[in-house]
């Protein structure tokens, strides 16, 4: 059923709310990293700023989704815009007082890393709480489409922001942002773990490697956390924090880096929006797999054209394609995982797919301070490409093996 997860109210609450959060998430990444990049002009900083972010992710993940199975959800949540809020408007602050450094951006990186575990396990939870397996695969894919409005909004919004008010009242009014779903998680019923009576148990590691036993076991599990682990590892998205670099390097300045972060944001909420509608691309452990490629292959072609609208255009393909792959294979994960440990399996594939995000600041992004930005994204692109393929004939060849047993 088409749109199926927006008939449940709760959801197109849900749905607004989380999409204003991301707009303003990306509203404060749009201003933060060209204020970095204007201050400093240093392309190894840029390259840091993606490790300093991502690392809470990869050092994180397992445990608060861990947590999420013991805990009430929306608490976990609430703490997490509360973290959105505080740091926005220290970024204000350094940038009112002329006092940000290199150390006081990279630390505020980090704790935007922490507010973004906190948020992503229980913000998933929530979603097969809320609609049930029916669903599913309907509430994921439009939570990712309202995340992706929120990135398309974001850089629009934020560049307007920081050329009207300036980039410090930009971030003093993008703040106020986070304040709706704090308040509506205070109204809602949903812990995160249906009717089951939300307990804080102690966590212990027996309860994490019995998680680890059941990944193991699932070859689709085993999949799509190789497949989000793989493209974050050697790609993900630190070519957003070198956008302002390659706006400059095809001659469009400020104004063309706001269009470039909004094209690739565009095409997730046109594939979000036109999988939705039509029923398009059930999930398939192999069908993610390919559009996983496709999507390399559109970002590999990116960082070698010197003409902006072509560029445009494969940022465009590029967030389609990877909005596509990513809401397939969370999908899957959470469809396979059993009830008493789906918080623990999410936290893994978040841990994989967000959190080796940190290591592509060094293929894309340290790598472009040495050997140039578009080499660094380019040759990265490559080598993905390449281990996509070898992972594609291995689950095809599983796949086979569970037919003929």
């Amino acid at each position: 059923m088409s749109f199926g997860a927006l008939r449940q109210p709760h959801f197109r609450a849900y749905f607004s709310y989380t999409m204003l959060a991301m707009m303003a998430d990306n509203i404060e990444h749009v201003i933060s990293y060209w204020v970095i990049y204007d201050l400093f002009k240093w392309e190894e900083l840029q390259g840091f700023a993606v490790i300093s972010h991502w690392s809470p992710f990869l050092l994180l993940s397992w445990y608060v989704g861990l947590l999420s199975d013991r805990f009430d959800c929306r608490r976990v949540i609430q703490w997490a815009m509360i973290l959105y809020f505080v740091l926005t408007i220290a970024w204000a602050w350094f940038i009112i007082t002329g006092t940000l450094t290199v150390w006081h951006a990279c630390a505020l990186l980090v704790v935007h890393g922490v507010a973004g575990v906190l948020w992503s396990p229980g913000s998933q939870l929530i979603l097969h709480d809320m609609v049930g397996p029916e669903h599913l695969q309907s509430a994921v894919r439009l939570s990712a489409t309202s995340r992706q409005l929120g990135i398309l909004a974001g850089p629009a919004l934020g560049g307007f922001m920081m050329r009207g008010l300036g980039a410090a009242w930009g971030l003093v009014i993008n703040a106020l942002f986070y304040i709706p779903l704090t308040l509506w998680l205070s109204r809602v019923p949903y812990t995160g773990r249906g009717a089951q009576q939300v307990q804080a148990r102690r966590v212990t590691w027996a309860r994490a490697l019995e998680a680890l036993r059941e990944a193991r076991s699932n070859h689709v599990i085993v999949s799509m956390v190789c497949l989000v682990g793989l493209s974050s590892l050697v790609v993900g998205n630190a070519f957003q924090a070198q956008m302002p670099g390659f706006a400059i390097n095809l001659g469009v300045g400020e104004a063309g880096y706001s269009v470039l972060l909004a094209a690739n944001g565009a095409g997730a909420f046109v594939s979000g929006v036109l999988l939705e509608s039509r029923g398009f691309l059930q999930a398939r452990a192999r069908t993610a797999i390919v559009l996983a490629l496709l999507w390399c292959a559109a970002l590999g072609m990116f960082a070698f054209t010197s003409h902006y609208y072509l560029a445009v255009a494969l940022l465009f393909a590029a967030g389609f394609l990877n909005l596509a792959y990513l809401t397939m294979s969370q999908t899957l994960v959470q469809l396979v995982s059993p009830a008493h440990l789906r918080g623990q399996l999410i936290g893994l594939f978040i841990m994989s797919g967000l959190g080796l995000r940190t290591f592509s600041g060094v293929t894309v992004g340290i790598a472009g301070g040495v050997i140039g930005i578009q080499w660094s994204l380019g040759l990265s692109c490559a080598f993905l490409l390449a281990v996509m393929l070898v992972l594609l004939a291995v689950t095809a060849r599983a796949k086979s093996g569970d037919a003929g047993t």
